[in-house]
């Protein structure tokens, strides 16, 4: 993104509009740039502000995205390209993960598990049914599970504590016969289920969200779909497939129904998917849920493809939750 302070570009203000029409009081962006600084993050809650909306908390963390490995992964002969950093970019911190918010955050208590090996994952799918393994003994050394991140970051809400435990996972294409980017995928979304059981320390028992663009529509996406609908199906969560209002048109290849379709890959693409979620815990209440994805006679619907291809998703919990004890 470009011009952002000046408010000159046209994708910074239809993201800005677009936030300020729905304005969660909590906001997690993927593809945002990470700076020293968060400057450009604080550019983009300035435009939004002057949409509308104020956002006086912001916060991000370094993403693997662009991370040197020092190893030629992708085999070209060459040191340094986006495909051999630990997620993919052309340099460190392109297309990171950044939050807004109406709340604090207890930066104290943050967990960034980004920085996990991906072979110290549980029965991580790093072998080939012949017993090949997927990656090489240099790459095992150092290759990081997330693509980007792994984050549990903790809200001060109202005296409550609500986690948002955030991730953005790799496409389960553009790789070879040994489907290295189908497997950290499925990985990197099984991550969550062994989260919430313990297996990397403390985790929240309740009131808390997993958010994020997992790359995978569990009915239509190419890949290993199991992890994501072991989450969708995991009782410690709720699916509140929030369904989008406007034309979001059935592909005649696809299975799942079209309305709860999050993202559009135009030809030559994979059509529309669901592959952005958002799951709250079984004990918060959903009072409401939505994919915006206007009609095209509304006018928002230009500023909306002029946004992302990716459509906002946005749940509503009843806040403070009905079950709260004494606050934390």
């Amino acid at each position: 993104m470009r011009d952002i302070a000046g408010g000159t570009d046209p994708q910074v203000l239809a993201v800005a509009q677009v936030i300020a029409h729905a304005a969660p009081d909590i906001l997690l962006l993927l593809d945002v740039d990470y700076d020293h600084g968060l400057v450009t993050l604080a550019a983009l809650r300035n435009a939004i502000a002057v949409a509308g909306v104020s956002y006086p908390h912001i916060f991000a963390l370094p993403p693997n995205t662009g991370v040197v490995t020092g190893l030629d992964a992708d085999g070209d002969g060459r040191l340094g390209g986006p495909q051999d950093a630990q997620g993919f970019g052309q340099f460190a911190g392109q297309g990171g993960m950044a939050i807004l918010s109406r709340y604090p955050v207890r930066r104290d208590q943050v967990q960034d598990q980004s920085a996990r090996l991906w072979r110290d994952m549980p029965q991580a799918m790093l072998t080939l049914p012949d017993g090949t393994p997927v990656l090489a003994r240099a790459e095992l050394a150092v290759q990081r599970l997330s693509t980007t991140g792994h984050w549990a970051v903790p809200f001060e809400i109202q005296g409550q504590v609500l986690w948002l435990l955030a991730f953005h996972a790799t496409p389960p294409v553009f790789d070879g016969p040994e489907d290295r980017n189908g497997r950290r995928n499925h990985d990197e979304a099984r991550f969550w289920s062994l989260y919430l059981d313990g297996a990397f320390g403390p985790a929240p028992k309740d009131r808390f969200v997993i958010i994020g663009d997992s790359n995978m529509d569990t009915v239509d996406s190419e890949g290993r779909p199991d992890a994501m609908r072991a989450l969708l199906h995991d009782t410690r969560l709720s699916d509140p497939q929030p369904k989008g209002g406007g034309i979001q048109e059935a592909d005649p290849a696809h299975r799942g129904d079209p309305a709860l379709d999050t993202v559009r890959w135009p030809p030559p693409g994979p059509g529309n998917l669901r592959v952005d979620y958002i799951l709250p815990s079984a004990d918060l209440t959903v009072h409401d849920s939505h994919v915006f994805w206007p009609d095209p006679a509304d006018p928002m619907a230009p500023i909306v493809q002029t946004a992302s291809r990716h459509h906002l998703v946005s749940v509503t919990v009843e806040w403070p939750p009905a079950a709260l004890a004494q606050p934390e």
